[in-house]
Order: C-alpha cells, then sequence, then structure tokens
C-alpha cells in the first residue's frame, strides 16, 4: 500500500487553493438528524454494480431510515446520461463515483460540484490526491489488468506483457472491454497509447478481439471459457472470481499496469444534500474503505486499510502513471482513434 500513498504527486489533479470558507465537514449528530429526515439518496456509480450495492447496505444499516438508491452504469455513459439531465434542469443523482477523474476536472469546471471534503480525507489521506476545495476525492483506485483462464492456459504460456499479446498464438482468443463505455477502459487507453505508442494499439486490432463494453465483463468472459486471455479489466473483478474459486489468474505486463483512480464527488444540486454528505463522509471511513477492500477488491487511500492476505501489494506492481487533466483534453481524440483501430 505504500506504493499507492506515494502516487500523490503523480497524480495531475487541477492544483487548486483553498475556499474562503473551509469544505471540510464531520459527521455529527445534527447532519445524522437532517440525513434521517430526508430519508434518501441516489448514488450513480460505475464501480460494479454487486459491490456498490454492498457498500449502500452497509450504509443502510448503520444508518437506519435512509435508503440508498444505486444506478449503475460505464463511466462514459454516466458522464453523458449526467450532461444530458443538468441540461434539462434534471438533477437525480446525489453523489457520484466515476472510474474517468477527468469527469471531475469537467464537472468542476461546469460548476455542477458541491465543495464538500470529509475530515477523514483531509487529515488522513495524502495531500494532493484529493482536490483542495473539496470538490472530490478518491473513493477508489483499481488496475486494469491481463488476466487468463489457467484451466485453458498453463502460467507458462501466459503472456507476460501487452507485447506478447501480439504473438500469432492469441489470435481469436483475446477479450477487452470498450473505452467508449468504461471510463477504467478510457483511462487505460490513453496510458498505453502514451507509454507503448498507438501503432501496438492497431496491430492489437489485428488479433480478431472479442469486444464488450464494460471492464467488468472481460473477467467475466475469461471464467466462462469464451475467451482465454482478457488484454484488459477490472483487477477487483478477477479478486471477486477468485474468490467464488473461478480459474482466473491476474498478470501485471512488464511494461507497467494502468492505474485508475476513481473519484467520488456531491452534486451541486442533490435533492438530498445531508444524506449526500452523510454518505460521502461515511464511505471514505476506515470502515468503508476496508470493506470497499475485502468485499468489493478494490485499492484504497485510507492509509489504516490492511490489504488481504495474498494479494500482491501496490508497492511490488510497476504501474502506469494516471493523468486525469491529460485525459480531460484528449477524450474525443482517444475514441475516436480507438474506433479508427478496432472499428467497433
Amino acid at each position: 500500500m505504500q506504493k499507492l500513498l506515494g502516487l500523490a504527486g503523480a497524480m495531475a489533479f487541477i492544483a487548486t487553493t483553498a475556499l474562503a470558507q473551509s469544505p471540510v465537514y464531520k459527521i455529527t449528530p445534527e447532519l445524522e438528524a437532517a440525513a434521517k429526515k430526508e430519508g434518501k439518496l441516489t448514488i450513480y456509480t460505475s464501480v460494479d454494480v454487486k459491490v456498490a450495492e454492498a457498500i449502500a447496505k452497509a450504509f443502510e444499516s448503520k444508518y437506519e431510515g435512509i435508503k440508498v438508491t444505486v444506478e449503475r452504469n460505464g463511466a462514459e455513459r454516466q458522464f453523458s446520461k449526467i450532461g444530458q439531465e443538468y441540461s434539462s434542469q434534471i438533477f437525480n443523482v446525489d453523489t457520484v463515483n466515476s472510474s474517468d477523474a477527468a469527469h471531475f476536472i469537467y464537472w468542476k469546471r461546469e460548476g455542477w460540484l458541491a465543495p464538500a471534503l470529509p475530515q477523514e480525507v483531509a487529515e488522513r489521506y495524502p495531500k494532493g490526491s484529493f482536490d483542495e476545495q473539496g470538490f472530490y476525492a478518491p473513493w477508489r483506485a483499481s488496475l486494469s489488468v491481463i488476466a487468463y483462464n489457467n484451466k485453458m492456459v498453463t502460467d507458462a504460456e501466459a503472456p507476460k506483457s501487452f507485447k506478447e499479446l501480439l504473438d500469432a498464438k492469441w489470435k481469436g482468443k483475446l477479450v477487452k472491454a470498450h473505452p467508449g463505455y468504461s471510463g477504467t477502459i478510457l483511462t487505460a487507453t490513453f496510458q498505453i497509447s502514451r507509454d507503448i505508442g498507438w501503432d501496438y494499439l492497431e496491430k492489437l486490432a489485428a488479433q480478431q478481439i472479442m469486444q464488450v463494453q464494460s471492464s467488468t465483463d472481460p473477467p467475466r468472459k475469461v471464467v466462462a471459457g469464451e475467451r482465454p486471455v482478457m488484454v484488459d479489466g477490472n483487477e477487483y473483478n478477477v479478486f471477486l472470481e477468485q474468490a467464488k474459486g473461478a480459474p482466473i489468474s491476474i498478470v501485471y505486463p512488464t511494461e507497467g499496469t494502468p492505474l485508475v483512480i476513481g473519484p467520488s464527488g456531491i452534486m451541486k444540486n442533490a435533492k438530498n444534500p445531508n444524506a449526500a454528505r452523510l454518505y460521502h463522509a461515511w464511505s471514505f471511513s476506515k470502515e468503508a474503505q476496508q470493506m470497499s477492500v475485502n468485499v468489493g477488491g478494490l485499492r484504497s487511500f485510507h492509509p489504516d486499510v490492511v490489504e488481504p492476505a495474498g494479494r500482491t501489494p501496490l508497492g511490488k506492481i510497476k504501474l502506469m502513471k494516471d493523468d486525469p487533466v491529460a485525459v480531460d483534453k484528449q477524450v474525443e481524440q482517444i475514441k475516436q482513434q480507438y474506433l479508427k483501430y478496432f472499428k467497433t
């Protein structure tokens, strides 16, 4: 976990100056009472629906009387939905979590986020990992990994790098997700194209790849035996499959593994602002963060969270650098370049 905590300087969140009025807040009896009076909130998220709902149910058990509605979608679809709703003055979403950190740069620029920084984040999380004005903070981190069905591919045969996926033996045997749907894959595509080159992705497209939408899909396709190897997909979904005894193994490619930061924030026009603030603050607590790691297979910025036994520590994984500012500037270019090669 030390490597994750040292990523603050590498992350390219926009530097900001403090607001005249501090956005830092904590959970108080008054906030709890106001939240219970509202009695509900709606979360838009791109994390796997089972993970999101497990976290939501834990919150509902802790704060009885508050109903959480989870609406899960791919990060890029979610981004479009919020844009359409806000353009039509529809304010359904209270809190939002996305696997594309560049979304928060855009939403902040548009004035759609509320300044609300949980005290635990301000005091315990690495400086530079959260927006100092309090508009968003890193609720989760995950990796986009290579993985394979270990009943179909031996450990010795498994690819060890992205470039090994270009070998003719993998033609027609690969599955990958789409950056037009998934924020995780958009971020990973940016990092791979930057560090390895678009020419690599052009060659990869000739490998007769099974194209799916969500970054949650490739692990399931591998486990089902529809394709023996996945090019990309969520590390945490692989952990979840492994916990069920599924025959899937992870590869952290030698070129580096794409790191994906998933911030959360509160929408400025939230219909249930107090319930949103209560949930937002609780979701960054050690309790909630440890649950997201243990149950959800995610990675956390909370310094007290402990990785489960058997999981490769981030400090031992070569990581690609996350850069949401660059993604924000290049998002359409990335999608169009990808479509040029993969044509789907």
